[in-house]
Parts: structure tokens; C-alpha cells; sequence
């Protein structure tokens, strides 16, 4: 079973204590404001009350013995370098930090850490893209530049087959699945696949090219 430690418990690392602990991970929780640690102890296996820049405290924890490292102190730019660094020196597999500037994201990717995730900006582009087209039901980012988007099949796409939309030749994106609702089942679609209004398709692709299909389909 992996081990995750949280170092961080603003909303969004209370929240991931939350999500994570219904996946059945062994979960250290890490904080150094007492009430802020006392309300993740119903999710984590360990909740722990100490400041993450005393790496002497860290390594007290077993923090190097962990799979995965979640750093969730963005707003405290000093801190999370510094904890971030220690990660990496600790050679941690997967050091996940959050960011609040594309300069500080700069600085964590430079010293050690091997995924950044900017929760607010990311919560706003996804909003962004389903309040934009009435068709788009989430917006995922994957790596830099492409994501997975969570669509339903427009009024002129009805009872045709996916080879003749041409979604590959006209936006170079690719439908890896779609979800059928009647009957409910998920399949990996092939050219002859016949869209129905309920069904919802998993389209991979660059983001801009995700953004010309969401304007042509809006």
C-alpha cells in the first residue's frame, strides 16, 4: 500500500488528506498549526503537529521511508523550497508541490520536484472551459500543453459514425473512450461507432487544439 506524507494542510492539503484516505493510502499529515492537523485525523494515519523546515523533525517522522511526498505550502514560497530540497535530497521518488507563480513552479522543477500543481489555476480553467460550451462536462490537464476533456456529442454529431466527423484530420485529438449510459458500459471505440445523445466521450489532445473543437462546437 503506498505511503503518502502531506506536509501542508491549507484547504487544499485537507482535502487531499480527505480524497486520498477513501483509496485506502497510508496517509502522514503534517502541519505546524494544531487545529489545522486535529481536523485531518479522522482521514490519516498520522497526524502530526511540527514545523517542515527542521529536517532533523522530518527525518525523526521516517519522512525518507515514504513513496510519495506531497508539498502543500504554496503560499509560503520559502517553505516549500526548502522542504522541497530536502525531499530531493532524501530522494524521494515523487516530490508533488504546489506552486503559486510560474517563477516559483521554475524554482521547484530546478531542484528536485517532479510535478507541480497550481490547484486554484487549475480549478479556474476548468470552469472556465465547462461554463464556455454547454458540451464540455470537465477539463483535465494532463502534462504541459495537452489534457483530457469529458464531452458530450453535440446536436450534429447524432447518429453519425466517428469516421466521418474526421476529429483526427481536422484537430489532430483522439477519443480514447466513451462512456455509454443505455446500456451503461464503457467501450474503446472504433470508426463505426454510432454517437448517441448519451453518450460522453474521453478526448485526449493539445490544448489548443481541444480549445478550436470547443469553439466549433459551441
Amino acid at each position: 500500500m503506498k505511503n503518502i506524507a502531506i506536509i501542508g494542510l491549507s484547504s487544499f492539503g485537507y482535502y487531499l488528506c480527505e480524497s486520498l484516505s477513501s483509496h485506502g493510502f497510508n496517509i502522514m499529515a503534517i502541519d505546524i498549526v494544531e487545529e489545522s492537523v486535529n481536523k485531518v485525523k479522522p482521514f490519516v494515519r498520522k497526524a502530526v503537529i511540527g514545523d517542515a523546515r527542521d529536517k532533523n523533525f522530518l527525518l525523526q517522522l521516517g519522512i525518507a521511508d515514504f513513496d510519495t511526498v506531497i508539498i502543500s505550502v504554496g503560499s509560503k514560497m520559502d517553505t516549500s523550497i526548502l522542504v522541497t530540497l530536502y525531499m530531493k535530497e532524501l530522494e524521494i521518488n515523487e516530490i508533488i508541490a504546489k506552486a503559486t507563480s510560474e517563477d516559483h513552479a521554475k524554482i521547484l522543477e530546478k531542484i528536485g520536484a517532479t510535478r507541480i500543481v497550481f490547484p486554484e489555476r487549475d480549478v479556474a480553467k476548468r470552469m472556465a472551459h465547462t461554463l464556455a460550451s454547454p458540451n464540455f462536462l470537465e477539463f483535465i490537464p494532463l502534462t504541459e500543453g495537452f489534457s483530457l476533456i469529458e464531452i458530450t456529442p453535440p446536436p450534429e454529431w447524432m447518429g453519425k459514425k466517428l469516421m466521418e466527423l474526421e476529429l483526427t484530420r481536422k484537430y489532430n485529438i483522439q477519443i480514447s473512450m466513451i462512456r455509454e449510459i443505455i446500456p451503461e458500459r464503457v467501450v474503446i471505440p472504433n470508426g463505426e461507432f454510432v454517437l448517441k445523445d448519451s453518450d460522453i466521450l474521453y478526448v485526449i489532445g493539445d490544448n489548443d487544439n481541444l480549445n478550436s473543437l470547443q469553439k466549433d462546437i459551441s
